[in-house]
């Protein structure tokens, strides 16, 4: 890590759509794409037979993107993440395409949505031209605490966002909604909950959620991290306690009675560690790598603002699962905060045994 690695300014901010089987995903995603908050934007989908987009559509020549009459791009994802963000993107550069200025990624309803983040951030022409903006998953507010029950999927979509989106609010019992939100608060502290009613949803609420800020031109590290959100009381969760272990078994069969309910979130775990004094980059590294070497399946994502030793303004880095961005030396401290904060989401890992590990990376 070098002075020269300084956040670029100029990539193009790529949000992921996320959302299990039925929650509204692309219902959410059509009604977006009306708004003036998706204006130039495209949207990369699996199939355009999955998206009531025939309406909008103004020209559909075979394997090329599609044009709507919101201003938009639309293409689909043709085998591969990769070959679709480059082609697109050479096609901006070369003028084949309207100079769109944000990407959003519509993932289907059982995706991982680890591989795409990964993608984003390994692959060096990607890195190069887009940053992950943010991950927005949609939850529906009538089945979704019986999705969160039954599908892991479900659960890790919105453990990773950074926008809850639910949907179908309208059509929710009060007390369903509550209990829902209750529980997205404890699975996802820092993830805010927006309300779609009958699919509608103000789309400046969902972008503009990554450590850049195009509207100052400064890094937002109070927006990206949100690490206030993991200092209120966190209940039995504050402890240490180990959940990951006794609730391994699944009800795919058979009616759940409340008291033996799956919780596939007892399994989720979202801390933030802290630091008063710089950190030592040396052991800060090393204590990454062990990491990620022993558990990097089981994280599901890493953000963090450092202070590290040497270096008069703060380091960024993230990572999710086995694979880190290139830590990024941002260009100043946005406020008075000086404290080194790591956000951690993680899988079946004890908070307390990785705080006792956090804790001698700190400079003498």
């Amino acid at each position: 890590m070098s002075r020269e690695d300084i956040l670029p300014e100029e990539r193009l901010p790529a949000s992921l759509l996320t959302g299990f089987l039925g929650s509204g995903k692309t219902t959410l995603l059509s009604r977006l794409l009306r708004q003036p908050a998706l204006a130039e934007t495209a949207v990369i989908i699996n199939e355009f037979g999955e998206i009531g987009l025939d309406h909008l559509l103004v020209e559909n020549a075979p394997e090329q993107p599609v044009l709507l009459d919101s201003g938009c791009l639309c293409c689909t994802i043709r085998g591969d993440l990769i070959d679709t963000l480059r082609s697109l993107f050479r096609r901006r550069v070369k003028g084949g395409v309207p100079p769109f200025k944000r990407v959003v990624i519509e993932s289907t309803g059982l995706a991982d949505p680890a591989p795409i983040l990964q993608t984003l951030m390994s692959d060096p022409l990607l890195a190069d031209r887009f940053r992950l903006d943010g991950v927005i998953a949609t939850v529906d507010a009538v089945n979704g605490m019986s999705q969160l029950d039954r599908h892991f999927e479900s659960v890790k979509q919105a453990a990773v966002a950074d926008r809850l989106v639910l949907t179908q609010t309208d059509l929710a019992e009060p007390a369903t909604l509550a209990a829902l939100q209750a529980r997205l608060k404890a699975l996802n502290p820092a993830a805010p909950q927006i309300l779609a009613r009958q699919g509608e949803v103000d789309g400046s609420r969902l972008f503009d959620a990554g450590l850049f800020n195009p509207a100052l031109k400064t890094p937002d590290v109070q927006g990206w991290l949100r690490a206030e959100a993991y200092e209120a009381p966190r209940h039995d969760h504050d402890h240490g306690h180990d959940h990951g272990h006794e609730h391994g078994h699944t009800h795919e069969h058979g009616a759940q009675s409340a008291s033996d309910r799956n919780r596939h979130d007892a399994h989720i775990r979202a801390f933030c560690l802290t630091a008063e004094r710089p950190l030592d980059w040396e052991r800060f590294t090393r204590f990454i790598e062990t990491l990620i070497a022993r558990d990097g399946d089981k994280l599901l994502r890493i953000k963090g603002v450092l202070n590290v030793a040497g270096f008069d303004t703060p380091v960024a880095v993230h990572g999710v699962q086995h694979l880190f961005h290139p830590p990024a030396l941002l260009p100043a401290w946005p406020d008075a905060e000086r404290r080194s904060r790591l956000v951690l989401i993680v899988k079946d890992l004890r908070e307390e045994e990785i705080r006792q590990e956090f804790s001698p990376v700190t400079a003498n």
